[in-house]
């Protein structure tokens, strides 16, 4: 079972436990990113997380979004990178880029 499968699996637990859950998945990549596509989070609305998009420098905000997610329903595509204005904040000065999509666990 591959690390994504496992965070699925968590994920899935937490949703049959009653949890709100939302899914956080690393869609696109350029030059510096801890984490290749596929990589995935799984957030709950109480506050649980499995697995990583990024190795640290940016699962603060993704776990933000996530909470906005799971609060509308509204899937999200969010960038992250150099010319982002949260780049230094969010720990991605070293000149990468990554995207990742975040959706609610049904």
């Amino acid at each position: 079972m591959s690390t994504a499968e496992d965070i699925l699996s968590v994920a899935a637990e937490w949703r049959a436990s009653g949890e709100q859950v939302a899914i956080a998945t690393v869609t696109e990549t350029w030059g510096s990113s801890p984490r290749p596509p596929g990589s995935r989070m799984a957030v709950t609305a109480s506050g649980k997380m499995a697995g990583s998009v990024s190795g640290g420098c940016i699962e603060g905000a993704v776990a933000d979004a996530a909470r906005q997610t799971m609060q509308t329903g509204v899937p999200q595509l969010l960038d992250f990178g150099v010319t982002h204005e949260r780049a230094w904040e969010v720990g991605l000065a070293c000149g990468g880029k990554v995207k990742v999509f975040v959706e609610t666990l049904a």
